[in-house]
């Protein structure tokens, strides 16, 4: 038996784009994760997301500048 490998699933290969692992969690799970930065947003939604996330999790850290 020469060289036989095991690489238990999730180790090696490639890697999902974080883009492509918010857009699978949306459609298969319902769950959203948005930046606040994401260039795609008006300022509105921005603001609405902030207040969402404030509402459910507190305030972010002092540290990132909002």
């Amino acid at each position: 038996m020469k060289g036989m490998r095991f690489i238990p699933t999730g180790y090696g290969g490639h890697r999902r784009d974080p883009e492509r692992v918010r857009r699978e969690g949306w459609k298969e799970q319902k769950l959203l994760a948005v930046s606040l930065d994401d260039d795609r947003l008006t300022w509105p939604e921005r603001e609405l997301i902030r207040q969402l996330g404030e509402k459910l999790y507190g305030k972010p850290d002092a540290g990132d500048g909002r």
